[in-house]
């Protein structure tokens, strides 16, 4: 009976490539062209950072930006680059409300960031202000790390972190723009405090661009008294095309 009904969902809704939207074989796959196309992120890659190398430089090497500029969290990792077909996923689950796209792409974040999962005792999203979450009625990050979490088989701790001002959308600033933008946006209320004391927390975006986000929420969440924080988003934006 199960196999007749996926069949007869199948009829109605073929499956179809997540990249581009042409037929395939299986539901919440890629066909081989955009699946060639997608840049997985693996070593060698900066310990902290994240950023990956060109070349194999040995274990636990940290990048230039990381050691001039040492971020507040302990290690980001991400799961692709921020490409042609990562952009299309992202702006699907973003604004094309296609969130079943969160479980497929929180199964690659589950494998890259391996090592900072492995460290966290919780995991929480980057939050939307309530204006822009009431405008978009759902928040991206949020679906990814509710899906990540139940892969990982970590809490969800999605009331802890909250955005306190609306921020201008951070696409097209720049660099000091963004961290601009974003300073002092993020708090922990005083009742939720105890939720995170002392713990490493995993926290959930979906793109990684300048960091300068997840360091403001990493930030507010040390001074709430997390002990750790680790970073994991699905895509990052090469540093050279920043």
């Amino acid at each position: 009976m199960r196999h007749a009904l996926r069949r007869a969902g199948d009829i109605i809704y073929p499956p179809a490539c997540l990249g581009c939207g042409e037929l395939t074989g299986e539901h919440g796959g890629l066909c081989g062209n955009c699946w060639s196309q997608l840049r997985p992120i693996e070593q060698p890659r900066c310990d902290v950072l994240g950023t990956p190398f060109s070349y194999d430089v040995g274990d636990a090497v940290l990048s230039a930006d990381a050691i001039a500029d040492p971020p507040p969290f302990a290690k980001a990792r991400s799961a692709v680059l921020y490409d042609d077909i990562a952009r299309a996923l992202v702006h699907r689950l973003k604004y094309k409300d296609r969130t079943d796209l969160a479980g497929v792409m929180a199964g690659w974040m589950v494998r890259s960031g391996e090592d900072a999962i492995a460290g966290a005792d919780a995991v929480l999203p980057v939050p939307l202000h309530r204006a822009r979450l009431l405008m978009r009625r759902y928040n991206q990050s949020a679906e990814l790390a509710r899906a990540l979490a139940s892969r990982a088989g970590l809490p969800y701790l999605p009331s802890v972190l909250f955005r306190t001002r609306a921020t201008r959308q951070q696409v097209g600033l720049g660099s000091q723009a963004r961290a601009d933008n974003v300073r002092g946006a993020f708090t922990v209320p005083e009742g939720r405090i105890a939720e995170i004391a002392g713990k490493s927390l995993l926290l959930v975006d979906d793109v990684y661009t300048t960091g300068a986000t997840v360091k403001s929420a990493s930030r507010a969440l040390l001074k709430a008294g997390a002990g750790k924080v680790f970073v994991l988003t699905f895509a990052r934006v090469a540093p050279g095309n920043l």
